[in-house]
């Protein structure tokens, strides 16, 4: 199979990762809830992935991170847990459900009011919308880090930096981003910043988790056993504990530190040049495809001379690579003609074995403002472990489909 659907789920890990989640599952108790050995061995994998993912996210300190089951766990908790009854909140029209969905149900349940930063047709949003949206009433701005649909990367530090100007609190969607583009809380000015194990991270689903920036206090969602204070009717109000009540994946959080030491090793800024690279070669392809319609903002490939891959844009700091102008996730939507994508996917499944993901991909604002609602659009997304050949192959089997059409 040429697995072209990294976005839903990294498929190919590590081989670390594999050999950290069975040597947990071998050798790990219930973190918190003894002291004989193997549950301090569970005690250690889970303060080593703290201080891991502290360090790679950028945190103050191993405390500031906390284990959720994914990114929409860390959303919910995050979201719910920082609103308040009857204040308003900024989004964006590029959100995934699991923002969207969240600051739904607080409009209804908590007479929350929600404005939007629109989206234009290509997926670009317009920075300056966000000072004209803010009122008395504002209390949280909460956008992605990176379109899922489009792969366009949206600025972070700006909007951080409006928020903070009006004493508001930044929330950041990281499902997308996390692993493949450097992210720094401290450069980047993110209060919270939710994300998840098993997309660009390459570690194992079932993990993901909040990166809290001091100061910050999150009401917990789930309240229940935490191995410490067990007499207090309520959740102790230390972190990381206050917001992870129950056991932990220890398992899954063995096989994220092992992702996190992985991507230390290989060098983020490596593999994004690497996935950039990939991603150039396919953009190239399916544009010159008759009757292929490509989605999102790739202005950063039109603007290079013919033949230049990503290993020739050097240096990129964290705040150069949010830029979208310089840089994006590896995603590439599109459709054929005027057929329905997920017969379009489901061609590339059958005849060429080729994973892609069709559909409304959890966007649906998004596809409002890209005008494919009733289509929806496939998408091919690249990991580092793609190769060109694939690439070709990819390209070549859309070709086929769309000259059949």
């Amino acid at each position: 199979m040429i697995y072209l659907d990294n976005a839903a789920t990294s498929l190919h890990k590590p081989e670390c990762v594999i050999n950290a989640i069975t040597d947990a599952l071998k050798h790990s108790g219930n973190s918190g809830r003894g002291t004989h050995s193997v549950c301090i061995s569970a005690a250690n994998t889970i303060f080593e992935a703290r201080y891991r993912l502290a360090s790679f996210f950028g945190a103050s300190r191993p405390n500031n991170i906390a284990f959720t089951s994914n990114s929409t766990e860390a959303l919910n908790t995050a979201i719910s847990g920082l609103a308040e009854d009857g204040c308003h909140i900024i989004t964006t029209e590029a959100e995934h459900n699991s923002v969207l969905r969240p600051l739904y149900r607080l409009e209804a349940e908590r007479n929350v009011q929600l404005s939007f930063v629109r989206a234009n047709s290509r997926g670009l949003i317009n920075y300056e919308d966000f000072e004209h949206l803010i009122t008395d009433k504002t209390r949280l701005i909460v956008t992605t880090h990176a379109s899922n649909l489009t792969g366009n990367l949206f600025d972070i530090k700006k909007i951080a930096d409006i928020a903070h100007k009006h004493n508001l609190i930044y929330i950041v969607d990281a499902s997308q981003s996390a692993g493949s583009v450097p992210i720094d809380i401290k450069a980047f000015g993110t209060d919270v910043l939710c994300f998840t194990g098993h997309k660009s991270l390459l570690g194992p689903q079932g993990t993901g988790g909040l990166v809290i920036r001091d100061g910050v206090s999150i009401r917990p969602l789930k309240t229940g056993g935490t191995g410490v204070q067990s007499y207090s009717k309520t959740q102790p109000p230390e972190m990381p504990t206050r917001l992870e009540a129950g056991t932990l994946n220890t398992h899954g959080i063995a096989g994220l530190s092992a992702a996190i030491d992985y991507l230390n090793k290989t060098g983020v800024k490596k593999i994004h040049d690497r996935e950039m690279q990939l991603t150039k070669l396919l953009y190239s392809g399916l544009k010159s495809i008759n009757g292929v319609k490509i989605y999102g903002d790739f202005s950063m490939f039109e603007n290079e001379k013919p033949n230049v891959d990503a290993s020739e844009f050097p240096g990129k700091t964290p705040a150069d690579i949010l830029n979208p102008r310089l840089s994006r996730m590896p995603i590439v939507s599109f459709n054929i003609k005027d057929s329905d994508s997920s017969s379009i996917s489901d061609i590339l499944a059958e005849s060429f074995d080729i994973a892609s993901r069709p559909g409304a991909h959890c966007a649906p604002l998004m596809h409002k403002a890209l005008g494919t609602v009733e289509q929806g659009a496939v998408r091919f997304s690249i990991s580092y472990f793609n190769t060109e050949e694939e690439i070709y192959s990819a390209v070549d089997a859309v070709k086929e489909i769309a000259n059949g059409i």
